[in-house]
């Protein structure tokens, strides 16, 4: 089966059911499975569709949506839920961005991204670099709890106590810690311990708790209800704002003004073509949606299905494309509100308007010989994605951060979330690496009020008018690099949606220039070939990117909500 889903409209639900069951199968022997009780391979629905990182946040998503709720409703209540059964990546202390595509086409993005509180300065972490990772310092002020509220009250159709509760339900209920997240506070351990308001929850004595042990998130479960019952005062200001400000305990830099004029914003979506498809992306502060569009712009033409899939060639090219949209986001990218970026410019075909972009198909220009672009950038890892759809068509991608594992690695003592790392995401030194090598200069700069760049990358593809995929990634600035080449596989290659998504990735930042990909990407002869085009190869044992994805079936209408195996994520429809 070629393309997406060329299935007829009387093709049983049976037949359905026996080859998504195959794909299954292979995810599952790819490692897909993980511990969790529910299967996560491909599922099928015709109603509705959630796929999210953890079982009980998609299931709490599938449920609003058969109430009759919307998939921005379902959206926010994943959203939530993540917040308490994904405490290293979900959350209601970082940020994010929604993007949401109503059936009439029209479509937006909810920013919700943090911001550098009023007292921060250029030079604040010279010197201190490793406190804008570890500690209140890093924090910036959180705009998710706004985020999700906006997108309800502008786009939602019920009423937030509805959809928040089951998230209350599970913090004061608890729920089984599974072997990811425990490993991860293994491996975080040493860190977290440092932390008494951290330390209580998550440690048992001093060792931290283990997969099958009940986590009960007591003062998360009362913020929560301060939410609810409140709104945007039960999280900004009161009892939830107090308790912020303490933990920033003279180091942090968040006050009450900061949180109370916290506000996120409704933006217009970046939209572009690639092969006849339409791709709705969100615009800056993500640098992801540019970087797309000016990646598929240089890619387009040149025929990749005819020179073969991660030929050398093909690989080469796509690499190429990467490394130019990335070193374009280092130069010219940031915070709109703070600098006039020339977007239309940056997007145009015509080469030279901003900056010399053109390809050379036969060998590597080596990072340094793009010096048009001065060296700019910086950005964290560990974000999760959820993507959604309800019967009518609203397609839904969600991406939010805290930027590194459990953020900051600091709870808010007495609230019982963490909070996030995001100011690492701005630039502390000029030309200087973030802990991902990602370089950055003035246009990202700590700034107050302003909010960092992101590789975020909340997709929507349309075909014909309607969309056929929703996906997004985690993964820092290799989240770019995984949603480019799934939606290369599905158009150029014309593979099948769980291929396409569980297929080896590379990846290439411009700085360092070093072309890496996961183990069983490229073969020996391609590897030798592009190493005598001038790329310089590394193979790396972390995945690039871990994708969550919905495909409509543009024939049948059916959805398919498939994950990345990678991380073992869990859609849920009906």
């Amino acid at each position: 089966m070629h393309g997406l889903f060329a299935v007829s409209d009387d093709m049983s639900v049976r037949r359905l059911s026996i080859w998504f069951a195959a794909i299954c199968c292979t995810l599952i022997a790819a490692g897909g499975c993980g511990d969790s009780p529910v299967l996560r391979g491909p599922v099928v629905g015709r109603n509705g569709m959630v796929v999210s990182g953890h079982p009980l946040a998609s299931e709490i998503g599938v449920e609003i949506l058969k109430r009759g709720g919307n998939a921005v409703d379902a959206a926010v209540a994943v959203g939530f839920a993540l917040a308490v059964v994904y405490p290293e990546a979900g959350n209601i202390g970082g940020g994010g961005f929604m993007l949401i595509r109503k059936p009439d086409g029209s479509s937006f993005c909810v920013d919700f991204r943090e911001v550098a509180p009023r007292a921060s300065t250029s030079g604040m972490y010279i010197g201190r670099e490793g406190e804008s990772v570890d500690g209140p310092l890093g924090a910036g002020v959180p705009g998710t709890v706004d985020g999700f509220l906006t997108a309800l009250r502008e786009f939602g159709t019920t009423r937030l106590s509805d959809l928040i509760q089951p998230s209350i339900d599970l913090a004061f209920g608890g729920f089984v810690i599974d072997s990811s997240l425990a490993s991860y506070l293994v491996e975080y351990g040493q860190t977290l311990s440092r932390y008494p308001s951290t330390k209580k929850i998550f440690f048992g004595g001093n060792e931290p708790k283990r997969a099958g042990e009940l986590l009960v998130q007591e003062d998360l479960g009362y913020t929560l209800e301060r939410i609810r019952d409140g709104g945007r005062e039960g999280f900004y200001a009161g009892v939830t704002a107090s308790r912020i400000v303490s933990t920033m305990d003279g180091s942090g830099l968040i006050d009450t003004t900061d949180l109370a004029s916290y506000r996120s914003v409704i933006r217009p979506t970046l939209k572009g073509t690639y092969r006849g498809y339409e791709i709705v992306l969100p615009g800056l502060p993500s640098s992801g949606g540019i970087c797309l569009l000016k990646a598929f712009q240089l890619l387009q033409p040149y025929n990749l299905h005819g020179e073969g899939y991660h030929s050398e060639k093909a690989v080469h090219l796509m690499a190429e494309s990467m490394k130019r949209a990335f070193s374009m986001r280092a130069a010219w990218l940031g915070d709109p509100e703070f600098a006039d970026i020339p977007v239309d410019r940056l997007l145009a075909p015509d080469e030279g308007v901003a900056g010399d972009f053109s390809m050379n198909e036969d060998v590597a220009v080596p990072s340094d010989s793009l010096a048009g672009y001065p060296g700019r950038f910086r950005e964290g890892n560990e974000t999760t994605h959820y993507s959604v759809i309800d019967r009518d068509g609203m397609a839904v991608a969600v991406t939010y951060t805290i930027n590194d594992l459990f953020g900051s690695k600091v709870v808010v003592d007495g609230a019982g979330f963490f909070l996030n790392d995001e100011m690492d995401d701005f630039v502390t030194v000029p030309g200087s690496a973030n802990m991902y090598g990602l370089v950055g200069g003035e246009e990202n700069m700590v700034e107050p009020g302003k909010r960092p760049l992101s590789s975020m990358t909340p997709t929507i593809l349309v075909k014909g008018g309607n969309p056929v995929l929703i996906l997004g990634a985690r993964g820092g600035s290799k989240i770019i690099s995984a949603v480019f080449q799934t939606i290369v596989n599905l158009v150029d290659f014309g593979m099948a949606p769980a291929e396409a998504i569980s297929g080896p990735r590379f990846h290439h930042q411009w700085k360092p220039d070093t072309l890496q990909f996961e183990k069983g990407a490229l073969t020996p002869a391609v590897i030798a070939g592009l190493t005598a085009r001038g790329h310089h190869l590394q193979e790396i044992a972390t995945p690039i990117g871990k994708i969550e994805a919905i495909f409509i079936d543009p024939q049948s209408g059916w959805y398919i909500g498939v994950p990345d195996p990678r991380e073992g994520g869990v859609p849920v429809g009906f």
